[in-house]
């Protein structure tokens, strides 16, 4: 099973099919479908820098896009690019989230997905 496709399914990293949340970013205490404990896992900030750099590097790019091609007021920037920024951040925090997880489960010593 692949890391990246349980993370971005937000699923359980041992089974694919429990979900990895219980609310929006708080992790599930255990798997419904193989009663995996996840009540340790935790994937701290790096989620967050992730989606800051991905996010940023996007919206930044077609910032500079649309004031070289267009040069719209700064009214229009802001009507576009602030709910881009906050849909995009939001969007991509979970997957991010669960895809890290994920990672640290498989690669994890003594885990059930630790292939090596």
């Amino acid at each position: 099973m692949s890391a990246f496709r349980a993370g971005l399914s937000c699923r359980c990293p041992r089974c694919d099919v429990g979900r990895l949340f219980s609310g929006f970013l708080e992790v599930a205490k255990r798997c419904e479908s193989c009663d995996l404990n996840l009540s340790g896992e935790d994937s701290g900030d790096g989620a967050a820098v992730f989606v800051i750099l991905v996010v940023g590097f996007a919206i930044v790019g077609l910032a500079l896009i649309t004031e070289i091609m267009f040069g719209p007021p700064l009214w229009v920037h802001y009507a576009i690019w602030i709910p881009a920024i906050l849909g995009a951040s939001l969007g991509l925090l979970r997957p991010f989230k669960s895809i890290l997880i994920a990672l640290q489960f498989k690669h994890r010593p003594g885990s059930e997905g630790n292939v090596g």
